[in-house]
């Protein structure tokens, strides 16, 4: 990013973080103790970055909870991301219920995830359903569950340019 690019980003940008993950939902609902690394990494990286985290939570991976959680994530935050609920399993929706709400998409997320995840894991990348887009000003996105997919979606692609995306949404 140009310096010019860089002076005009938001900086002050709060973030919804949403887990799709039936089974640990499911745990939460009987009480269970739950652990959730992507989660807990997503956290720690939005605030290395000096960015707020409005909420986090768990929610089952159905395309109405999928939904709702991000229409209620529009209201409190300026991004949304999404982890979990990617594969191809008959089961995940997340890309379906994002891809159906986006406004404007942002290919070069899934693009580059992809590429970048080819460096790292090889041909199995080609089937992550990584996504990116923009619904009501705010962007909006889907990564895999695994904790390196969080890793390398955040900090190499999304949290460097989330600003300068926003801006560029912001000004018209």
């Amino acid at each position: 990013m140009s310096k010019e690019h860089k002076a005009k980003a938001l900086k002050e940008l709060i973030f919804t973080i949403i887990i799709v993950s039936t089974s640990r939902y499911e745990k939460i609902v009987k009480g269970e103790e739950v652990t959730d690394p992507s989660g807990e990494i997503a956290l720690q990286l939005i605030e290395q970055f000096n960015f707020k985290v409005a909420e986090k939570l768990i929610i089952p991976d159905n395309p109405e909870a999928i939904r709702q959680s991000i229409i209620n994530g529009l209201e409190k935050a300026d991004a949304i991301v999404l982890i979990g609920g990617t594969g191809l399993g008959s089961k995940d929706y997340t890309y379906e219920v994002v891809k159906g709400m986006v406004e404007k998409e942002i290919p070069g997320f899934g693009e580059l995830f992809r590429f970048l995840s080819y460096r790292e894991i090889g041909s199995s990348a080609m089937v992550s359903r990584a996504y990116a887009g923009i619904i009501n000003g705010k962007l909006v996105a889907c990564i895999p569950g695994s904790p390196n997919a969080v890793k390398l979606a955040l900090s190499k692609l999304l949290l460097p340019e989330v600003g300068h995306i926003l801006y560029h949404v912001r000004k018209g």
